[in-house]
């Protein structure tokens, strides 16, 4: 991925309002991000922990999403899977997420959601550069490329539904 600015950040969110996108917190450290092992961005907000936002090229152009984690519940002891990068997490390590849809349905309170690492690290557990525990990553014969597209198709397919 390309590194991002600020800006492009702010300007790329679909589902909430420019003030809104305005006021989110931005990650900080933009400069010291891995962009080479990302394939897109996602943060959770250190001022209100139930937010994160993602954000991603799709199409030749930057599509971001607020998102918000729900309550977690009781079965922290039970393992759980991200539905895009197919990693698994002990606990709290999966959380599902949902963003409010863009436009007039939004508006109208519809929303959707996706299972997803709750520290939206998913490029970095399919390259090995983040680990999640033993027994986290299946072992797969797909070349990374292909976990890659395959991560990636899903992040597409969340966002179209978003947008939609």
């Amino acid at each position: 991925m390309e590194p991002l600015t600020e800006s492009d950040i702010r300007a790329s969110f679909v589902n909430c309002t420019k003030g809104e996108a305005k006021r989110l917190n931005v990650p900080g450290d933009l400069a010291e991000r891995p962009w080479d092992d990302l394939d897109f961005l996602g943060w959770r907000d250190p001022s209100a922990p139930q937010r994160a936002y993602l954000v991603a090229p799709v199409a030749g152009r930057l599509v971001g999403v607020a998102l918000r984690l729900a309550t977690p519940g009781v079965g922290a002891t039970r393992r759980s899977m991200c539905s895009l990068c197919l990693t698994t997490h002990r606990g709290d390590g999966v959380s599902l997420m949902t963003a409010r849809k863009a436009g007039r349905s939004g508006q109208q309170g519809n929303s959707v959601g996706v299972y997803i690492c709750a520290d939206l690290a998913c490029p970095l557990y399919l390259r090995g550069k983040k680990d999640a525990g033993p027994g986290s990553r299946i072992h797969e014969s797909l070349p990374l490329e292909d976990l890659i597209d395959r991560t990636l198709g899903k992040v597409t397919a969340f966002l179209g539904r978003v947008v939609e």
